[in-house]
């Protein structure tokens, strides 16, 4: 998001690439203006394989397929839904999930109690369905990411911001560890409610404490060895867990964001591995005080454990017990999202991307196919695979480039001696090929109705007008937008995500039509149906596209929200709003149920606004009871008469 005073994830937009340049065929002869814009992306669209009824990027009028009234743009200490639907609270921070957990105190708080509640900051949800019968969408396990933590809402008595964090104990620094990781919950719907269970069988805490394994091609590296694991195979929690995913096999993939929050020393200007560093956004002085307690997290004791943080992580969501595992082949950048799409070969690719500003959108693909009738056989499938990062034409076309130790400036000569040195630096392997550097790309996700891939870009203020790509194409992108790539056979069922070349074009470019300039939606959108800032996006069943965005407050002075508009026919990139969040609140993690009757949302930092303190915090949301600081939490939207969502 845009960087404030009070911000604790400012770092996310240090903008750690040390060359954004355009790359070679990329170039565009001059400036941008709107009309150029419009040019490039009208270019662009031409190259799509669009259906019959699609008219591109912007569609000649007709009514969305979608049928609810649509909101109103607002901001406010509450939240809203349009009307006709219900918002039911599921689950909030603090709530206990695993046996024998207190009830949450919010002045009486223990790292040993939090690490049996629920976790702040919710961000990536999934859905796994337990079988009840006929009835399974009404039963399930719900996997929530706990991204970061807001200390000054968090505490009482630290003032707001970089204050609270300087001020923040050992004993709640513990705390912000144990409410970091992910959750997993049973929830179920009864008698139309959404509820979750507190003694179900499944629930699990996950947090940075948490025993993990290594695995692919780093483990064991040098970089990855510490005292604690000399082996370096065996790593200590997970943290920052930001967007998501799943595999066909069912299990849970979370990826590792904003790592380097918490690191810091002299070593990150003057020891040896302070170029690496650099490139990860790792500073001397950290945003979060977790270095002045805990060794691990000062680069002076335990150089290398930044390197062990930046990854996949693999469980399994049915089996609590189960040792969850990094999956290092899938590279180590600030992962956002980790989706999957089976290709016809039966091989899987999962897209991701590298949330900061001028960083990449990759893919990885498994080496082999994998097998429904085998689940042994895919355990292991993530370690064994290529790493691609993607270089986006001006004439619509792209490549994904192979990160593969020994090809092209991957070489010993250039610092990679193994493959297990490219996946560790894997974002200056992909700075030496020549990627595309991007505005901030999140969420990367497949629509199931025709095999695109939609790529949010939520926005970076710092492009110059010297610095634009055609897949960039505005400077001082405060906004963002969204791509859309079309692998080779999309629209049929020979979809080909293996594929090293797919077309593109830009599906949308936010902001306020009238206002902004190069807004790019449907020439149909309404004044409320515009959004800014894109983060994450989901689909329902009729392949129509829902965003989830972050950093409107700031950018365009209206809460942030959730919107949906068709990908295809006359309602093609015809935004509407369905939801917004309270004040200073993200929302993320847009999941529905498989008969599309709810829509599951992460609705996190509420209360993140300049100034904003646990006494006095810019909203009470969801309890607002006195006293009470604000609440992450997860909500269920569901129709009133009963229908599906949409």
């Amino acid at each position: 998001m845009p960087e404030t005073p009070d911000a604790p994830i400012e770092i996310e937009d240090i903008g750690s690439n040390p060359d954004p340049r355009r790359p070679i065929g990329e170039l565009i002869a001059e400036r941008l203006s709107r009309r150029g814009l419009l040019g490039v992306a009208a270019a662009a669209a031409a190259a799509l394989p669009v259906m019959a009824q699609d008219t591109g990027n912007t569609p000649q009028g007709g009514p969305s397929s979608l049928g609810f009234p649509e909101l109103r743009h607002q901001l406010s200490q509450r939240d809203a839904v349009a009307e006709g639907h219900e918002i039911q609270l599921v689950i909030r921070w603090g709530d206990p999930i695993l046996p024998d957990a207190p009830e949450h105190d919010p002045h009486r708080q223990s790292a040993e109690a939090q690490a049996r509640q629920f976790g702040y900051n919710n961000d990536y949800l999934d859905f796994f369905p337990l079988p009840q019968g006929s009835r399974a969408a009404e039963r399930g396990l719900l996997v929530v990411n706990h991204e970061y933590t807001n200390t000054n809402l968090m505490f009482p008595g630290l003032g707001s911001g970089r204050e609270a964090r300087a001020r923040v104990s050992a004993e709640q620094c513990a705390i912000e560890r144990a409410a970091m990781g992910l959750s997993v919950v049973e929830v179920r719907r009864q008698d139309g409610r959404w509820s979750y269970v507190k003694d179900g069988r499944w629930n699990r805490r996950i947090t940075v404490e948490t025993p993990m394994r290594l695995s692919g091609p780093a483990a064991g590296h040098a970089r990855l060895r510490t005292a604690e694991d000399p082996d370096g195979t065996r790593v200590r929690g997970t943290m920052n867990n930001c967007a998501g995913g799943n595999t066909p096999w069912g299990t849970v993939l979370t990826g590792e964001e904003n790592f380097n929050m918490y690191f810091g020393g002299e070593a990150a200007e003057a020891g040896p591995q302070a170029a690496a560093y650099k490139r990860y956004g790792i500073q001397k002085q950290p945003i979060f005080g977790w270095n002045r307690y805990e060794p691990r997290f000062d680069l002076d004791a335990t150089p290398n454990e930044p390197n062990r943080f930046g990854w996949v992580v693999e469980f399994d969501p049915y089996d609590p017990q189960s040792v969850p595992v990094k999956r290092t082949a899938l590279g180590r950048f600030k992962h956002e999202g980790c989706t999957h799409a089976v290709s016809a070969d039966g091989r899987v690719a999962f897209y991701s991307g590298d949330d900061e500003r001028f960083e990449y959108v990759y893919k990885f693909v498994t080496a082999r196919p994998w097998d429904p009738a085998n689940p042994a056989a895919n355990r292991d499938l993530l370690d064994e695979g290529t790493l691609y990062v993607a270089r986006f034409e001006a004439n619509g076309t792209m490549r994904w480039l192979p990160l593969v130790h020994g090809r092209g400036p991957l070489t010993e000569a250039n610092g990679f001696a193994s493959q297990g040195d490219v996946v560790i630096e894997a974002r200056r392997a992909a700075d030496l090929l020549g990627a595309t550097p991007m505005d901030r790309p999140e969420d990367v996700e497949t629509n199931p109705a025709n095999g695109r891939v939609y790529v949010m870009l939520t926005n970076n203020g710092n492009r110059k007008a010297e610095q634009v790509n055609a897949a960039n194409p505005r400077a001082a992108n405060i906004h963002g937008h969204v791509l859309e790539i079309v692998p080779p056979g999309a629209g049929t069922a020979r979809v080909d995500h293996a594929a090293e070349e797919a077309r593109w074009g830009i599906f949308l470019a936010a902001g306020k039509p009238g206002i902004d300039p190069g807004t790019q939606y449907h020439r149909g959108i309404s004044n409320d149906g515009w959004l800014s800032c894109p983060d994450n996006c989901a689909f329902d069943s009729k392949g129509r596209i829902w965003i989830a965005t972050d950093g409107a407050p700031i950018a365009a002075g209206v809460a942030d929200g959730l919107y949906a508009a068709d990908t295809s026919g006359p309602g093609r990139a015809l935004t509407r709003l369905f939801y917004q969040a309270p004040t200073g609140a993200e929302v993320c993690g847009p999941k529905f149920t498989p008969d599309d009757r709810t829509v599951f949302l992460a609705i996190q930092h509420p209360g993140e606004d300049a100034g904003s303190t646990f006494e006095r915090p810019s909203t009470r949301w969801p309890d607002f009871r006195e006293g009470a600081p604000p609440r992450p939490s997860v909500i269920a939207i569901v129709r009133r008469d009963g229908g599906a969502i949409g």
